[in-house]
């Protein structure tokens, strides 16, 4: 199996990219790395589990209806960003449409969890718990980990994430520790590749 993630050109193009030129399957790619991530944004204002779906699906709606329009001109400018407004705005249509009042809520906590809800967005931090961005990557890496041959993909687990000498591999692999640097060094490469600043 080949180490390389083929694409209309021949290089290798990071994610967004691959959704700008509208290489099959990358918007679908996109998506499912982000999901998990609009759901605990839903969560965070409290959105009721049977709703979340329902707002998920218009997020990524108009998420893909306007992202010609997305540009990074400005510092700070990330499609994690520009994925929150969207997220924000879907919410607060959400809630407007429903009278802003949670389904299957009641009480004091409702009550002050709508007196949070300014009418033309919903407060979403700024920054996400650093548990969200791990699962983010998390994703990433299941999105790229078939692209590599399993002893490639254990050499890299074994010293990134169980943070094991090059060393120690490669005397359990047969390889020298040049062989288990150079398989981390490429899936590393991949990764940041595939998601670009998609994790900022």
């Amino acid at each position: 199996m080949p180490e390389t993630s083929p694409n209309l050109h021949g290089t290798s193009l990071t994610l967004l990219e691959r959704v700008r030129v509208n290489e099959e399957g990358a918007w679908t790619r996109l998506i499912d790395l982000y999901t998990p991530m609009i759901r605990h944004w839903c969560g965070r204002v409290g959105l009721q589990e049977v709703d979340v779906d329902d707002v998920v699906q218009e997020v990524c709606q108009a998420a893909l209806a306007g992202f010609a329009d997305f540009r990074r001109d400005r510092p700070g400018d990330t499609f994690r960003g520009w994925l929150r407004v969207i997220t924000r705005n879907a919410l607060a249509l959400h809630y407007r449409r429903n009278g802003r009042v949670p389904r299957a809520s009641g009480g004091s906590e409702a009550f002050s969890r709508l007196q949070g809800i300014a009418d033309s967005q919903v407060d979403l931090p700024d920054a996400d718990p650093p548990a969200v961005t791990r699962e983010l990557y998390r994703r990433a890496l299941e999105l790229v980990r078939g692209e590599f041959e399993e002893r490639t993909w254990q050499m890299f687990w074994l010293t990134v994430v169980e943070d094991r000498t090059p060393t120690d591999v490669a005397t359990q692999y047969g390889v020298t520790p040049v062989a288990v640097r150079k398989a981390k060094s490429r899936v590393l490469h991949r990764l940041r590749t595939e998601i670009g600043d998609l994790a900022c």
